[in-house]
């Protein structure tokens, strides 16, 4: 996911949710020529992706797939990516877009391979009968859906090894992270705002899953339309709630600051309002499924272990 506006932001959360569960990334049983990895065929969200040859022109519509590529070492294979690839700077980004994509500018690139995280309509069966193979890849329900991701990207791209060690870069991180925290007893209360309408995440969502590693507890988890994965809290739900930390997700797209924060009616009584306790993330960071996932959970990590400090301040 990426950033946008307000209403953009809420949209993209539900659309991505409602996708199916992303697939494992499963090699065609026939035998590659000699010397290559290709052809191979991927089972995507979009269904079995066959590549005859290694993509040399690609070009990437979802943040996450370019931060992916570019993690495995694909970087000098991308084209172009669309409007919110903003990471790593060196990527191409252009004005492409990848919620209302423009088949003919995207052809204009001449890919050799289409990657996108959400299908807007029929992007990819356009792309597809004019002979562009594309690969989707969906918002991921866990970390295995995360690492499987960068699979199908290292087979895709023929960097296999290069995608192998990146996962495992990331496994090993990851476990040292959730190894290195005491979980509190009883567990820290938190409070993610996505944007300053007080939608949020609850633990069913990936995003959710992450502060679950290090055991907080979610506001969110009791509020009215959980079930959804992403409700809508009110300001008086979040303030009875009292959560131990605020973790702001909107500080790009809606301004907001612990300042901000402090400054809304009833606000400046809430326990992680009073000790410091508002944590601002970097949106797209906190958006995205990438390699940058690792800083964001150390980013979280780092908060719950300030709280005994910020509590004694």
């Amino acid at each position: 996911m990426i950033h946008r506006t307000v209403g953009g932001i809420v949209a993209i959360l539900l659309l991505l949710a409602s996708c199916g569960e992303p697939t494992t990334p499963q090699a065609s049983p026939e035998t590659p020529r000699p010397g290559s990895a290709f052809p191979v065929t991927i089972a995507a969200a979009n269904g079995d992706v066959t590549l005859e040859r290694r993509p040399e022109r690609i070009v990437s519509l979802s943040p996450t797939a370019t931060e992916m590529l570019f993690g495995i070492g694909a970087g000098e294979q991308i084209e172009a990516v669309d409007d919110q690839s903003n990471f790593p700077a060196e990527a191409p980004q252009t004005d492409l877009s990848g919620f209302e994509p423009n088949v003919e500018a995207i052809v204009s690139y001449e890919p050799d391979l289409v990657v996108y995280a959400t299908e807007p309509g029929d992007l990819g069966s356009s792309l597809e009968g004019l002979g562009i193979p594309t690969l989707q890849q969906d918002a991921p329900a866990t970390l295995e859906d995360v690492y499987d991701q960068i699979d199908q990207l290292g087979m895709a791209t023929g960097n296999t090894t290069e995608a192998a060690e990146l996962v495992e870069e990331m496994r090993g991180d990851i476990d040292a992270i959730v190894e290195s925290i005491e979980t509190p007893d009883p567990p820290l209360s938190f409070y993610h705002e996505l944007d300053d309408t007080y939608y949020s995440v609850t633990s069913s969502t990936f995003i959710g899953q992450l502060y679950s590693l290090v055991g907080l507890r979610n506001i969110a988890d009791e509020a009215k339309g959980a079930g959804g994965g992403y409700p809508q809290l009110s300001a008086e739900y979040i303030i009875e709630a009292d959560p131990d930390l605020i973790f702001l997700a909107d500080t790009k797209c809606c301004g907001q600051s612990p300042r901000t924060v402090s400054e809304r009616p009833g606000w400046a009584r809430i326990d992680a309002v009073v000790h410091g306790g508002v944590i601002p993330l970097n949106d797209d960071v906190a958006s995205r499924w990438g390699p940058r996932v690792v800083d964001y959970l150390r980013r979280i990590a780092a908060a719950v272990e300030s709280v005994p400090e910020m509590s004694a301040a």
